[in-house]
């Protein structure tokens, strides 16, 4: 019977939940060891984000939010988590943030969100690494998808913000190998003529991608 009842708790213990991984991933994000975690797998993903959310420093969050950047899985809760630091004022977690996002999540509030740091947020470092953000890190997009980032982009070649300008081309730029002479320093006339040609590449994009 002792045997049995022994049997029985040592089953019980195996077949119980999962021991929280936590305390083995912060190790490795703490050190950058993106490869470690890499052959854990996906599931580690739901851990990150509660060793995210439960971090008691910026710093700490801001590791966090490279290993997602680095690891590039696809998350919604590491989406939700880092919409939350999206204004913070802890420069490297927000700048951390920004990269991070695009790497995990395709949801149109991401591009959005980053569209309006692209224009209206008042630190020009801030503008710039979100337009950096909308360039190279949105890899979860459809074809489609990307109907809505050019649209910002195209949008923002009419900001009233030189240096808003110059990123908007430059990230149009990156995502098509064309700037269609857009000047950001020209004079109104000709930005408007090459925002024109850009609004109607943009509507030949969309029908292509249907």
């Amino acid at each position: 019977m002792r045997r049995l009842l022994g049997y029985l708790v040592v089953a019980f213990v195996c077949a119980g939940a999962p021991v929280s991984a936590s305390g083995d991933l912060r190790p490795l994000v703490m050190a950058g060891n993106y490869d470690a975690i890499r052959q854990l797998g996906t599931g580690t993903m739901p851990e990150l984000v509660r060793l995210y959310e439960s971090a008691d420093a910026d710093e700490e969050r801001a590791r966090v939010a490279n290993a997602f950047y680095q690891l590039g899985w696809k998350s919604e809760g590491a989406r939700r988590a880092l919409m939350r630091d999206m204004h913070t004022s802890n420069q490297d977690l927000r700048l951390s943030v920004q990269y991070a996002l695009g790497r995990v999540s395709d949801d149109p509030a991401v591009v959005d969100a980053l569209l309006e740091n692209m224009q209206d947020d008042v630190n020009p470092l801030f503008r710039d690494k979100a337009a950096c953000a909308l360039a190279y890190d949105q890899v979860h997009l459809s074809e489609a998808q990307k109907v809505r980032l050019f649209a910002g982009l195209i949008h923002a070649l009419g900001d009233p913000k030189p240096q808003v300008r110059a990123i908007a081309i430059q990230a149009l730029e990156i995502h098509t190998g064309q700037r269609k002479s857009f000047a950001p320093d020209g004079d109104a006339s000709a930005r408007a003529a090459a925002t024109a040609d850009w609004r109607e590449w943009l509507q030949r994009y969309q029908d292509s991608v249907r």
